[in-house]
């Protein structure tokens, strides 16, 4: 989710709740909307699955981001923990406690990142931050310059997900080229600080990149 430095959301109106699972209904509509070249070779149930539960263990313990000073470890395990409690202690007794199971199953395998779904929904994932980067810049009529989320386009791994990217950044760009605005010299990392670029790719090399910020 895109928040500001201060840890405020410009959906002032929506709890962090209401944000997360906004963001997670919107990722299960965007895998619809996959070409045949992915929805051929994916399990797009799955998929869909998978953007509904990936963040569900932020809805308490919180969207923790590199500018909150938490090690990789520390996230995952605080999530994990989470994972376990929501799946085991409050889901356990429903329906023998499969449903349970396949969520906690469906989390890790998107932690792990290793299946050609969850790799796409990585993807999915930063895909949604995209849109809603733009979404907001457009709500601010132009008085909104959120140009530091722009550098996850740089992040994907498939090619069909990539002109998804490029035709929300193209877009983008005819909205802003219709008002006074000076682009941050940094490009597709957007407006982001130096000191803050700096700590973010720190973050990453020093715990291993393979999520953006805000998965």
């Amino acid at each position: 989710m895109i928040y500001d430095n201060d840890g405020a959301s410009p959906a002032q109106d929506a709890s962090q709740e209401k944000l997360i699972a906004d963001h997670m209904y919107r990722m299960s509509l965007i895998t619809m909307l996959a070409p045949p070249s992915l929805s051929s070779r994916l399990d797009m149930t799955r998929c869909m699955k998978m953007c509904l539960i990936h963040d569900m263990a932020e809805s308490l313990v919180g969207d923790i981001t590199p500018v909150d000073g938490v090690p990789k470890p520390e996230k995952s395990r605080r999530e994990s923990s989470t994972m376990d409690y929501i799946t085991e202690t409050l889901l356990g007794n429903v329906g023998g406690g499969n449903p349970g199971r396949e969520m906690r199953h469906i989390w890790q395998e998107y932690e792990d990142s290793r299946t050609p779904e969850s790799i796409f929904v990585h993807d999915v994932d930063k895909i949604e931050l995209l849109l809603q980067m733009a979404e907001y810049e457009k709500r601010g009529d132009g008085r909104i310059d959120l140009s530091e989320f722009a550098y996850v386009a740089t992040k994907l791994s498939l090619p069909e997900t990539n002109e998804w990217a490029e035709q929300i950044l193209r877009e983008r760009d005819e909205f802003w080229g219709s008002r006074l605005h000076v682009q941050n010299d940094q490009g597709v990392d957007g407006g982001v600080s130096t000191d803050r670029n700096e700590m973010r790719n720190a973050y990453y090399t020093q715990n291993g990149e393979a999520r953006s910020d805000n998965d």
